[in-house]
């Protein structure tokens, strides 16, 4: 029943950012920096209430190594869903592995890639459950 909740609470808040960044490519359309899209998704979200942390550094740990800035997260939404933004002509695999190792490292289940230099942002939006 708890496991429920919880996916019932991830796939809310990813409907709600899939929003924002539908508003946000509306408004901008393609072709600006990633750190442009960044702001203002940011923006968009904590205007809708939510909690978001840019820029997040996530410590990574191997063997007895503790790498303090081994890891930076583009958007971190309440604490449970990672974004991973891009402003690039073509996704490549190592995006998705990019996000993949964010979510594990991180120990996080869902994220988004989200690309907006696209014509339509439908095509830029992948979500991925780790």
């Amino acid at each position: 029943m708890e496991v429920d909740l919880e996916l019932a609470e991830l796939d809310r808040l990813g409907k709600v950012i899939v929003d924002a960044a539908f508003k946000v490519h509306k408004a901008l359309g393609p072709g600006l920096l990633e750190s442009v899209y960044e702001l203002c998704l940011f923006h968009e979200l904590t205007k809708r209430g939510l909690k978001v942390h840019r820029q997040v550094d996530v410590p990574i740990r191997y063997d007895d190594l503790l790498l303090e800035s081994g890891l930076r997260i583009d958007l971190m939404v309440e604490e449970k869903i990672i974004i991973e933004l891009k402003a690039v002509d073509r996704m490549i695999p190592v995006f998705e592995a990019q996000l993949l190792s964010h979510l594990k490292l991180a120990r996080k289940r869902l994220g988004y890639l989200i690309n907006f230099h696209v014509p339509l942002i439908k095509d830029g939006i992948k979500r991925m459950m780790f």
